[in-house]
């Protein structure tokens, strides 16, 4: 079946909708009562996301749209150090897709929900011409526990930049998708609940931390010097990538500083921390290929040392480097 006009009406295919895709994948005790407005019981601070994600295509290689708004979600919360707790989504329908494909889409958002502990407690579809594609909005909601203070201002000079893992695979698979490339390149799209959660654990004071998205490692970076009033420099022979994106990008010309990543953080911690906590964030699955990259300086910006022994300055992302990829 193909989603029609009539899927937006509020009439009875509406509710056949509902109850035949989302209703069967998002089932839960708050959802369930189908109110004008989810109930929820939070404790103390909360930390509040929102995002949008249109990606093309919205299946690839190791996830798809519905994937990759829980993820992207939950990251949000993650970076400022929530527990997240609760998702809404709103989804905008094309005329003309096919409802087999929403089923799976949404039966992956709620497998990726339940990993990461989130409940899907709110929701809304529209539908609009089109030839078929589909958007979705989603707001994630996290509790803060006491004494937890994350924020890219804290950063000190003396600092220490980890990342925890390699650069570019989003990227490199998306774009592969695009120009018919065939190669084994997936997507890193992931929660990162264990990475933090192993951050906190291992004692670690953690200053900051940012999941390294759309604008690409450069673009964060910057972002972070800017709000500490500090200088961050890293080593160009330090930052992971793995062989296939290098290749990729290579041939390319493409700069993993700025390609894009649907699971990868930095975390910014006191130089007493730094192997304490890259040990923590390499004994789980999402962070075993963490390595520190970079610190933090007095002065301002961001630069980077290269291969070839030199010191350069870089700035944020110019331009959009891929349209679509999240």
């Amino acid at each position: 079946m193909k989603i029609t006009m009539a899927h937006g009406s509020g009439g009875k295919s509406s509710a056949q909708l509902m109850s035949d895709i989302f209703g069967k994948h998002f089932k839960n005790e708050i959802l369930d009562k189908m109110e004008d407005a989810a109930v929820l019981s939070v404790n103390g601070r909360i930390a509040c996301s929102t995002d949008s994600f249109v990606v093309t295509p919205l299946v690839f290689k190791g996830g798809d749209i519905g994937k990759l708004c829980v993820c992207g979600t939950v990251n949000d919360l993650l970076m400022m150090g929530a527990i997240p707790r609760y998702i809404t989504c709103g989804f905008i329908l094309e005329e003309g897709l096919d409802t087999e494909l929403l089923d799976s889409i949404v039966g992956s958002m709620a497998r990726q929900a339940r990993e990461a502990g989130v409940m899907v407690v709110a929701g809304d579809t529209k539908v609009v011409e089109g030839s078929g594609g589909l958007y979705i909005n989603t707001t994630g909601i996290g509790e803060i526990p006491d004494g937890r203070d994350v924020s890219s201002a804290n950063c000190q000079p003396g600092d220490v930049v980890i990342l925890s893992g390699n650069l570019g695979d989003h990227h490199a698979c998306i774009l592969s998708d695009r120009m018919a490339i065939d190669n084994d390149i997936e997507s890193d799209c992931a929660a990162l609940n264990d990475v933090v959660e192993s951050l906190f654990r291992c004692g670690s004071d953690v200053r900051a931390m940012r999941d390294v998205t759309r604008g690409g490692l450069g673009t964060v970076i910057n972002e972070i010097a800017d709000s500490s009033g500090c200088m961050i420099e890293l080593d160009e022979d330090s930052i992971p990538v793995h062989a296939d994106v290098k290749g990729f990008a290579d041939i390319l010309g493409l700069d993993p500083l700025y390609m894009g990543n649907e699971g990868k953080m930095i975390a910014v911690v006191p130089e007493k921390d730094a192997e304490r906590a890259l040990k923590a964030m390499r004994s789980t699955l999402h962070g075993k290929d963490a390595a520190i990259i970079g610190r933090v300086k007095k002065g301002s910006g961001a630069y980077i040392k290269t291969r070839l022994g030199a010191t350069r300055r870089f700035d944020v992302l110019y331009g959009e480097g891929l349209p679509r990829i999240c």
